[in-house]
């Protein structure tokens, strides 16, 4: 066979299609294409999203199907911004193929996936949300009678360089300027600020003083690794017995946890109800950051009972100037954390939570977001949530939930077959060598008369 070179002169100006090469499609993105055409994805979200777009002006806008799919992608493969979804689609045949695009089309670029994002509003992104769980209920897959929650931070857009003063606008460099002039430093350097800002004793910002001019939603929190960045608060509600995703909520990262568990429990109630369940949430897991006394009546209130073990504290709960109402709630949820049940629960809610916040945040690309505003973060997070969930179904139907676990899949086989070829390899070389012994002793057994005979004739002399 000769050498190939590569071929450095220009192209022909016109392909036909048909000689354009089409790409087998990947196994994952074909089942997932399967799943939401059994559906009838495309036709009912076009319908819903129908009256937010004009009947003849302009050029058509890509369908809506193509942008929940993008970003599906970016759940599916890892990418938070949506510079690198559009990207990745425009690079991938296969990609292009899960969107619908024709090969002699372009995908869309990441400005038409911005435009989308922004004219769609926070409504239609959670009914595709819920249409998700539908699925999930039609296939028998939606539990929902023992939930569990927690929360996780997200970095915002926005560095903590950038954060002002509420009441009077200045920014950090200002704003040490005009301390170290009031403690007597004129005109100070750049040095002599960084100097007298390291011996400054009191150096912690609060959200009640300062702000973000690029993304005023976002607040100042510690993150998961100790470090302080501008940031949201993402909480989960996981169903304990099917690991499903049932509410996803973004608010501030300056909420506490105990504000937002009653609303994000009901929350998940009303997608059940949406998507066409007749589960009713019964029971709440939690960790002890979610253990407050009106919370807990709240949801005895509501019928719900909580498993939230409480913290420690010096002193006992004083009850003299609380209604009685959350003293029986403490109480009662005392009594239910201490059981063996509530030690099963919690092992659960660790695991299942903890699970979806990787998926989600880690590998799903979701960590740090690439928008601004709480809307926008909002729109997205709750598709990379869906995603998470269709992933779950596919899971569930087909053995598959991510388009990597294929590569998984081909390398057990890869190990399979070099493990038996090593074993048939070792079993052949050890009966070839049992075949030489045997041969030899053989040969040696035969031989020896014959090796007597002439060692006995060799012994005698002629007597010259």
């Amino acid at each position: 066979m000769a050498l190939g070179k590569r071929k450095r002169e220009q192209q022909g100006m016109w392909v036909a299609t048909t000689d354009l090469p089409k790409s087998p499609g990947h196994p994952f993105y074909l089942k997932l294409n399967q799943l939401l055409a059994d559906a009838k994805f495309d036709e009912w979200v076009e319908k819903l999203c129908q009256p937010y777009y004009a009947a003849t002006m302009g050029r058509p806008s890509i369908p809506p199907g193509v942008y929940f799919r993008m970003i599906l992608i970016g759940y599916f493969e890892g990418i938070g911004a949506q510079r690198g979804i559009a990207w990745r689609c425009s690079d991938s045949r296969s990609l292009a193929e899960f969107l619908g695009v024709p090969l002699n089309e372009p995908t869309p670029d990441h400005s038409s996936l911005t435009r989308t994002h922004q004219r769609l509003p926070l409504e239609i992104h959670e009914q595709v949300f819920v249409f998700v769980l539908k699925i999930a209920d039609d296939k028998k897959l939606l539990k929902g009678k023992t939930v569990a929650v927690d929360s996780t931070t997200l970095e915002a857009n926005a560095a903590m360089k950038s954060i002002v003063r509420k009441e009077t606008g200045e920014d950090w460099q200002q704003y040490l300027e005009r301390l170290a002039k009031d403690a007597g430093i004129e005109n100070p350097t750049a040095e002599d600020l960084r100097r007298f800002d390291k011996q400054r004793k009191d150096k912690k910002v609060s959200n009640d003083e300062w702000k973000s001019p690029r993304d005023p939603d976002s607040r100042i929190a510690k993150m998961k690794d100790g470090t302080t960045h501008l940031a949201y608060k993402a909480e989960h509600v996981v169903d304990v017995e099917t690991d499903l995703l049932l509410s996803t909520s973004i608010t501030p990262a300056n909420h506490g946890d105990a504000e937002t568990l009653c609303d994000s429990v009901a929350q998940a109630q009303l997608n059940m109800q949406a998507a066409g369940s007749k589960a009713e949430i019964e029971e709440v897991v939690a960790d002890k950051g979610y253990h407050k006394a009106s919370t807990l009546e709240l949801c005895a209130a509501l019928e719900l009972r909580t498993y939230i073990p409480e913290p420690k504290r010096r002193h006992r709960n004083r009850w003299t100037d609380k209604p009685a109402g959350q003293q029986a709630a403490v109480y009662a949820n005392r009594r239910r954390v201490r059981g063996a049940r509530s030690k099963k629960l919690q092992r659960l809610r660790s695991e299942l939570t903890e699970r979806t916040f990787a998926h989600v945040c880690e590998t799903g690309g979701a960590r740090r977001t690439w928008l601004r505003r709480l809307i926008k973060v909002r729109k997205r997070y709750l598709i990379q949530a869906a995603a998470r969930n269709l992933g779950l179904i596919l899971r569930k139907l087909f053995g598959m939930g991510t388009p990597r676990g294929l590569q998984g899949l081909g390398g057990l086989f890869w190990s399979l077959y070099l493990a038996i070829r090593t074993s048939w390899s070792r079993w052949c070389a050890h009966q070839i060598a049992m075949t030489k012994s045997f041969l030899f002793r053989l040969v040696r057994v035969l031989a020896l008369p014959g090796l007597r005979l002439v060692a006995q004739k060799s012994t005698k002399s002629t007597g010259c």
